[in-house]
């Protein structure tokens, strides 16, 4: 997934001089003498990347591609062969630098009969932090870095560590009802979940954004971007769309900001009190927990009952993977 900051840009210049990581990261695009917040140092961002690149070597480690012959037994050349037991499978099994679909549906790859039939539920969480190679993970990276540290600086570790989590969860709560072949895997469901945030993010606390025309252009694009390498195989276009709906909703109830000024108001003597959010935030607030909760129950009980999507929706598969001349959709 290619990102880049979609808050950048537009704010004001903060008085005195500015911390490091401030001076290379975008600016957010809150005006300045509206939203005066201690940024927070990201903690939690960082350490998920450090796990997602450990991770991806421990699998490459696994695969081991010279022993296991392109991961099916043959005795294909491996793509980077210098690299020896951490060479790639070759590309036209593995566009994205990885390894075989067998080793990460040994390791945890989302895959339908197991975690339906088979009640592996704890596919769910695992495949978040697999990916399907080294494309894929530099993808996911930056856009994790880009978008997740200047989120996580705003709003804590606490909030978005939980968007993350539960929108990668729900991502591939969706994928496990549509696809019921192949396997999928990677982290894009829970940063569309991030991307999803930062849009109702955007709604809910509308009034204090000083470029909305940048912040929902750029949004667009990454948006876009992702989709389209969502069609190539092992990556998985429905992660993103659950993803993306589950921040989305989390969005509007863990993101929300208090109206102008209410901090100040309530330090001095003699101001009115006024309410701490706005009418319409508070109703968007309901609006995305009741959704959330419903479309979590409802999905939930479907995947329960082994509901294939898929039946009802033939053209959904080129959603997720478009065959073309160098690779198949098939694993």
């Amino acid at each position: 997934m290619a990102g880049e900051d979609p808050e950048s840009g537009g704010a004001g210049e903060r008085a005195g001089g500015k911390r490091g990581e401030e001076m290379v990261l975008p600016q957010y695009f809150y005006d300045v003498p509206d939203v005066e917040e201690r940024e927070r140092t990201a903690w939690i961002v960082p350490l998920i990347v450090i796990a997602n690149v450990v991770v991806l070597m421990v699998v490459m480690f696994v695969n081991n591609c010279p022993v296991h012959g392109g991961g099916d037994g043959g005795s294909r050349s491996c793509f980077a062969g210098f690299l020896r037991r951490f060479s790639f499978q070759p590309i036209r099994e593995n566009p994205l630098l990885g390894p075989s679909s067998i080793t990460l549906e040994k390791l945890g790859a989302l895959q339908w009969e197991k975690t339906v039939h088979q009640h592996q539920w704890w596919r769910l969480l695992a495949s978040i932090w697999l990916h399907a190679g080294v494309i894929h993970l530099l993808l996911d990276i930056l856009s994790l870095i880009f978008i997740g540290i200047r989120l996580e600086q705003q709003f804590g570790f606490v909030r978005i560590g939980t968007i993350y989590l539960i929108s990668g969860i729900a991502g591939n709560v969706l994928s496990s009802l549509f696809i019921t072949k192949g396997i999928s895997v990677g982290s894009s469901g829970a940063l569309f979940g991030l991307l999803g945030a930062m849009l109702s993010e955007l709604i809910t606390n509308w009034s204090i954004y000083s470029n909305r025309a940048a912040a929902i252009s750029t949004l667009l694009l990454i948006v876009a971007v992702n989709l389209v390498i969502g069609i190539l195989p092992l990556v998985n276009n429905f992660a993103h769309i659950g993803g993306f709906i589950a921040g989305f909703l989390l969005g509007f109830v863990l993101l929300i900001r208090p109206q102008f000024g209410w901090t100040e108001r309530q330090s001095l003597p003699h101001c009115q009190p006024t309410s701490k959010y706005k009418l319409y935030q508070l109703v968007l607030w309901v609006i995305g927990i009741t959704f959330l909760l419903v479309g979590f129950v409802v999905s939930l009980v479907m995947l329960f009952k082994g509901v294939n999507g898929s039946e009802g929706c033939r053209w959904c598969r080129y959603m997720n993977c478009v065959p073309t001349s160098k690779w198949s959709c098939g694993n």
